[in-house]
């Protein structure tokens, strides 16, 4: 549902193992435990995340899709609502050459306990059909540390391809990006979408 131009409600999609929902926030306290964890944010900045600054991604992720009509997802088992992580899409404005401006960006974060069980690649075929079947843009790209090996495989299985090296923020970072696939059948359908 689009409540304002280039808004979109976040749909609650369901895969065979996973619920993904838009955060609310009774999400903070597993939003903090998240990124607040040194293996968690080791490849992703490499600082745990202050109260605060937690606080201010949970905004961020309910501001995005109000301004721009995609965003970010939170991961729960659908059998036990346990939290999985976090999965989506956002456009950072990062200060960067080249600029990926106009391409929103794909990220990805699980909980230690939910590594090694397919769940990131689970939510992101699902939120990649997703943007495949709804987006306006020509693709979607993503950005890894080089030392991230299992997220450079994930991204690799999901049809990323390396595009550029640079430093961002003082760290090496791989760049990948996906064409968004308009006309052809979608591979990875999640089972619902509400």
């Amino acid at each position: 549902m689009t409540s304002a131009a280039g808004s979109r409600d976040c749909p609650v999609i369901t895969t065979e193992r996973l619920t993904l929902r838009p955060h609310g926030p009774g999400d903070f306290a597993d939003s903090l435990a998240l990124w607040a964890d040194p293996a968690v944010v080791r490849y992703i900045g490499g600082a745990p995340s202050s109260p605060e600054e937690a606080w201010s991604r949970l905004l961020r992720y309910a501001g995005l899709w109000r301004l721009l009509g995609f965003g970010y997802w939170r991961l729960g088992e659908t059998a036990s609502g346990r939290f999985v992580g976090e999965a989506g899409l956002a456009e950072f404005k990062r200060t960067m050459v080249p600029d990926l401006a106009g391409a929103p960006e794909a990220g990805w974060a699980l909980a230690p306990w939910a590594h090694g069980r397919g769940y990131a690649s689970e939510a992101m075929r699902a939120i990649l059909a997703w943007a495949d079947k709804t987006l306006e843009a020509k693709r979607t790209v993503c950005m890894i540390e080089p030392e991230n090996l299992a997220s450079i495989r994930l991204s690799q299985r999901l049809g990323y391809q390396e595009f550029d090296r640079r430093y961002y923020k003082n760290r090496r970072s791989i760049l990948l990006q996906r064409e968004i696939r308009k006309n052809e059948e979608a591979i990875y359908l999640p089972l619902t979408e509400r």
